[in-house]
């Protein structure tokens, strides 16, 4: 049985996106169910074909790319969070990235099977398919842009002022580094110049 407390988390995301009717909302219900990754176990991996999304209750989570044997942290995950290789869940491709618990983590899942049964039956839960889609392009347009067109620093200030606090938190100093697209040393050196000023 799944936690009320647990629904409202789900509630409020999805909501963050639509506003659904108790009966509009209920027609998610069956679908839902827990899943628990523990530290260092993906969520998927690149090749694997993405059957879910889900809503990260506890935990941090990062997701990444490998390119000739080297990991490329584009993302992280925290309580709140949607989770998933959307791109894939969507074209029924090989997902190209990984997913994986930095911490041992909780999470309320459902297949993308279902969210897409619901689309001609409710026209808000396609609504919401596609408003996440569109709020994934963004963020992927915007990570794009800030790593072509401003530096580390700025990058790092950028983290360090805006709204991913969680980021500098809760991430090992040498993922955020990889995130930052810089080796571990040079952001070190990038806080000394920092504390510095």
């Amino acid at each position: 049985m799944i936690d009320p407390k647990d629904l409202d988390v789900l509630k409020a995301a999805v909501q963050r996106f639509v506003s659904l009717t108790d009966e509009e909302w209920e027609l998610m219900l069956p679908a839902l169910e827990y899943r628990r990754l523990g530290k260092g176990e993906d969520w998927i991996s690149e090749g694997q074909k993405e059957l879910h999304v889900g809503i990260v209750l506890s935990g941090d989570m990062r997701h990444y790319y490998t390119r000739d044997g080297e990991e490329k942290t584009t993302y992280f995950y925290f309580e709140n969070h949607l989770v998933s290789s959307y791109v894939s869940a969507i074209t029924g491709k090989p997902s190209l990235l990984t997913v994986e618990a930095l911490t041992d983590s909780r999470l309320l899942v459902f297949t993308y099977a279902h969210l897409k049964s619901m689309y001609d039956k409710v026209p808000k839960w396609e609504r919401f398919g596609r408003l996440l889609a569109e709020y994934l392009a963004i963020g992927l347009e915007e990570r794009m842009a800030g790593l072509l067109t401003t530096s580390a620093e700025e990058r790092y200030l950028e983290l360090l002022q805006g709204n991913k606090h969680k980021i500098i938190e809760r991430i090992p100093q040498h993922y955020i580094a990889n995130y930052l697209g810089i080796t571990p040393v040079s952001l070190s050196r990038i806080r000394k110049r920092l504390l510095e000023k």
